[in-house]
Parts: C-alpha cells; sequence; structure tokens
C-alpha cells in the first residue's frame, strides 16, 4: 500500500482528486489534467437510438472529490442534460464530492424578467444542477454576478480579466480608450482602463428584439484613440460590429475586441473579421471550432482551472488568483 502512494506522489497525480470531462470542451480538461499532472478520467457518454444520454464511468468514483468540465455552449440544452447525466451517474457511484468546472454558464443572460410572463432560467439551471447532486460550482465570467446567489451551494467565480490584462500590455497598444458596449459591463470596462491607465467610454443602445441592438449614443472621447472593446461573451456579433462602426464614424481607430466566452452563433466569425477590427481576444472556455483568421487569439484557461482545483482540494484562497482586484 505505501508503495503505491509513493508511486502516485512521485507520479504528481493527487490522491483520491479525479477529473471527467462532458462533451463541450475536451480539449480544455485535458490541458487542465496536464496542469494537475494527472490523466483525464475515462467515462463513456453514448446516445441511445431515441436520442437519450447514456453515461457510464470507467474507473471507481468511490470517496473520490471528482470534477466534471463542461461549458454550456451549443448545443446547449444537449450539454446540460449530458452534465445532469454525469452528475446523477457520479452520485450513485458514491463520489464524495462532486464539483462543476463550467467555465461558462448556459441560460446567463436570462437572470432576471424584462417583461411580464417571462422566466428566469438561470435560477431554474441553478436550481437542477443543485438537486441532482452537485456540490460546487466553478465558473467564469458569468453575465451577472448575482447569479452566484441563485445557488445554494458554494460558487466560485473566477475572471479572466488578468489574462485579457496582461495580453493586451503585451502589446502596446497605441493611445488605447477601454470602451463598454453597454451601461451593464462599465464597471468592467472602468476597471479595465484603470488598470491600463487610459480613458474609458460608453455606449448607449437599446435592443429591438434578442441578439439585436442599435446604437444610439456614446459618452466619452473616442476621435483618434484605439477601442479595446470589452464584453464578458460574444454570440451572433452583431452588437460587436455595430460598436466598431460607430466608434469608426466619431473617428475611432481599428478596434481591438476582448471576450471571455466566443459563442460565435451563426456568421459570427465570418462578421469578426470586420476590417476596422484589429483582434478578437478571446479564451478557451468554449471550444472555437470553426475556421478562423489569424486576428482571432485565443488565451488559455487551464492554469487559473487548474490552479483553483488545488486549491479547492488542498486548501487556500481563491482570492489570491485574482490580481486585478
Amino acid at each position: 500500500m505505501n508503495r503505491y502512494f509513493r508511486i502516485v506522489e512521485a507520479e504528481g497525480i493527487m490522491p483520491n482528486i479525479k477529473v471527467f470531462s462532458g462533451s463541450s470542451n475536451p480539449r480544455l480538461a485535458e490541458a487542465v489534467c496536464k496542469q494537475l499532472e494527472q490523466p483525464l478520467g475515462r467515462v463513456a457518454i453514448s446516445r441511445l437510438e431515441s436520442g437519450e444520454i447514456h453515461v457510464s464511468y470507467e474507473e471507481s468514483l468511490r470517496n473520490c472529490d471528482i470534477f466534471i468540465v463542461q461549458s454550456l455552449s451549443h448545443p446547449v440544452n444537449e450539454h446540460l442534460v449530458e452534465l445532469l447525466v454525469m452528475i446523477d451517474a457520479a452520485k450513485r457511484a458514491s463520489a464524495k464530492s462532486i464539483n462543476i468546472v463550467m467555465p461558462y454558464y448556459g441560460y446567463a443572460r436570462q437572470e432576471r424578467k424584462s417583461a411580464p410572463r417571462e422566466p428566469i432560467s438561470a435560477k431554474m439551471v441553478a436550481d437542477v444542477l443543485t438537486t441532482v447532486g452537485s456540490d460546487r460550482i466553478i465558473t467564469v465570467d458569468l453575465h451577472a454576478d448575482a447569479i452566484q446567489g441563485f445557488f445554494k451551494i458554494t460558487v466560485d467565480h473566477l475572471t479572466a480579466l488578468d489574462l485579457i490584462i496582461d495580453y493586451l500590455r503585451s502589446k502596446s497598444i497605441r493611445n488605447p480608450v477601454v470602451v463598454s458596449p453597454d451601461a451593464g459591463r462599465a464597471t468592467t470596462a472602468e476597471k479595465l482602463a484603470g488598470l491600463l491607465d487610459c480613458p474609458f467610454a460608453i455606449m448607449i443602445k437599446n435592443r429591438p428584439a434578442h441578439n439585436q441592438s442599435e446604437i444610439t449614443h456614446i459618452i466619452g472621447e473616442v476621435g483618434g484613440m484605439t477601442p479595446i472593446i470589452i464584453e464578458d461573451l460574444i454570440d451572433t456579433g452583431s452588437t460587436i460590429v455595430n460598436v466598431v462602426e460607430a466608434l469608426k464614424k466619431r473617428g475611432a481607430e481599428d478596434a481591438f475586441i476582448c471576450a471571455t466566452h466566443g459563442l460565435f452563433s451563426e456568421n459570427a466569425v465570418q462578421k469578426l473579421t470586420h476590417p476596422n477590427i484589429q483582434e478578437v481576444v478571446i479564451t478557451d472556455t468554449i471550444s472555437l471550432d470553426q475556421e478562423h483568421s489569424d486576428k482571432f487569439i485565443v488565451l488559455p484557461m487551464a492554469p487559473l482551472l487548474g490552479t483553483a482545483i488545488k486549491i479547492i482540494t488542498e486548501g487556500g484562497s481563491i482570492a489570491t488568483l485574482f490580481k486585478s482586484e
């Protein structure tokens, strides 16, 4: 028995910690395991003829702290149900704790009622994840910080802002101005501007329908400056293109687009090859499988997520991961 544990320690494997991947982003899960210096857990995920999801763990989970890596990216409903089945299977296999590493929290944009008779789907997802057996959620840059309060279990809310700041500093951007595409991102834009020691501006827009926006005003000076547009996610890309074109009309230079989550629905990747966009900086919370130009810069999240898992299992403070605080 002692010989076994000596071998485990020599290989850097964390005893009783196992990491598994759903089908949404296996490359990220593998990178997290490389960070932890241990193999990715073995699990078989399949679809029955009827379309039902079947999960079978191929190793023992008894008394193990397990981490399931699954972003709720497209197809979001498939990935959500798959995650729920994985959680249920792990619970029934006597896992000690079930920790969900969900870099992108789907349904987060439905975090409040904006009209009568609408759901608060972000709360519903939180309830389902908790009820089925999750013990902890590890996520990155929620669309609204208040979503953390939807859970009755621990939520570790990480941010990619430090990664993005380090990258932008390496670019030595001339005459930058941080631009918030709406009032909801103003706090993040102000923080980023302070850390980059540059001014910021805010776009005022209205939304006639989902995934549609119209720019009505710009608060702040942008003429002759290089915009750095900060978002939590990019979906269809229409809002970003509208913002870039509005800034260009007011004399701004070509823009840098920064976002944590690149959903890139429909033909968003093609839209973002816009001539007035210099770079699109995202992270790999969502796998970018589409063909894309070299304008797209993908920053790795595995070091942050791997370190968070170590802190959770070995002790320490998650706050040490936030350099920008």
